[in-house]
């Protein structure tokens, strides 16, 4: 994995965070779009991969991105990508492309003027 965006001396890499937040009053949200199904399929990946940890990558849970009417949701910094996915295989690709390899993963990215 190289690195060409990280600050000298980034604790991380590259870190995803996925949106988990769950609305009680039934508005739409990433929970309801199997977004933790997402978190624990990347998450695991990149444990897999031997590329968890100080260094490489960090999977986090996140409450509301605010991104809503793409959900769900998650984004990769330090390049602030935004992506939407639907199962394994897209988690899959924004692995492999994006936090191993630093290519973005344009089918899935989020379009700018889409928030809640």
């Amino acid at each position: 994995m190289t690195d060409t965006l990280s600050p000298p001396g980034a604790y991380y890499q590259r870190h995803i965070f996925f949106c988990l937040n769950e609305r009680k009053n039934g508005e739409a949200c990433c929970a309801q779009h199997r977004a933790q199904e997402g978190f624990d399929h990347c998450k695991q990946r990149i444990r897999d991969a031997g590329l968890a940890g100080p260094g490489q990558v960090r999977v986090n849970k996140s409450g509301c991105l605010d991104r809503c009417a793409a959900g769900p949701v998650a984004v990769v910094y330090p390049e602030g990508v935004w992506y939407t996915f639907v199962d394994a295989h897209d988690i899959d690709e924004i692995v492999d492309s994006h936090l191993v390899g630093g290519q973005v993963v344009e089918r899935l990215r989020v379009p700018p003027h889409i928030g809640r």
